[in-house]
């Protein structure tokens, strides 16, 4: 069936739904439901491309900067796929906004809180490899006793993968975000728990038959970036695991495990084992 809203794990689509200056509402109440003790009463964009302070520095481009009327400023960024050192670029990323508060002359380092925010299409490995299945990881500075260190600096991932919630088990407004986020292509009606004026707003400006054939053909691109991405990640998954799969085996064999066993704990076929 042909889709009838956007993708917004799509650079275009994310852009849509969160990034223009229409989609203020939008992303303020996004926001609000994600942050609650943040005063999200209007909020700035700011220039989403920041430079360090000589030439030598690296260059940061963030999905989405923004202030809010309190001076906290807020990263928000979509990552559609795995990448090594994703932690330390997000950490690397908070610096800017840290660095942009500094005031010549006579300055007493006081900063406003700084939050980055991951919207991420995978899960963490590590989380992956414990069985932990929870969506939304909060991180902060703490000491050694687990109490918070520092309050103005708070990483939050969203791991979009474990969101497994129906529309009947949604209880918070995040979980609706969260809902949205995840089957906005999916979806071919606005489901009726989404009757709001600001969700309504949302639908409207993800309806692609509201597009112009510029904005289409922009999407359709982005679109495609993205299944191509997809694609690859998990055709490159799908391999890792198969090569864990043969290792398994062979360790298997040399301890002297019968084939009919290895094929039930690895799931690889009569064929697949006695080739190794």
């Amino acid at each position: 069936m042909k889709a009838k809203y956007i993708n917004i794990f799509t650079d275009f689509g994310f852009k849509k739904i969160f990034g223009e200056e229409a989609s203020k509402p939008l992303l303020m109440d996004f926001l609000q439901s994600l942050l609650p003790e943040a005063q999200i009463t209007d909020i700035l964009f700011k220039d989403k491309e920041k430079l360090g302070k000589t030439v030598e520095d690296r260059k940061a481009i963030f999905d989405i900067y923004c202030e809010n009327t309190a001076g906290e400023r807020i990263i928000i960024e979509l990552q559609k796929a795995k990448q090594n050192y994703f932690k330390d670029r997000t950490v690397f990323y908070s610096t800017f906004p840290i660095q942009e508060q500094s005031e010549t002359g006579d300055w007493n380092y006081e900063l406003k809180a700084v939050y980055c925010i991951g919207i991420l299409d995978f899960a963490f490995e590590e989380n992956l490899k414990e069985g932990k299945k929870e969506v939304v990881h909060t991180v902060n500075l703490k000491d050694q006793n687990n109490k918070i260190f520092y309050d103005k600096l708070t990483f939050i991932y969203l791991e979009m993968p474990h969101f497994d919630k129906k529309e009947h088990e949604l209880e918070t407004r995040l979980d609706k975000w969260l809902y949205f986020i995840k089957h906005l292509e999916d979806f071919q009606s606005i489901p009726v728990i989404f009757k709001d004026s600001v969700f309504i707003k949302a639908f409207e400006k993800a309806e692609i038959a509201n597009y112009s054939e510029a904005e289409r053909n922009n999407y359709q691109e982005s679109l495609k970036i993205y299944r191509d991405l997809k694609n690859t990640i998990d055709t490159s998954y799908d391999e890792g695991r198969l090569e864990e799969k043969f290792e398994v085996a062979k360790n298997a064999s040399k301890i002297g495990l019968a084939t009919e066993v290895i094929m039930q704990l690895t799931g690889l076929t009569k064929e697949q084992i006695e080739k190794l």
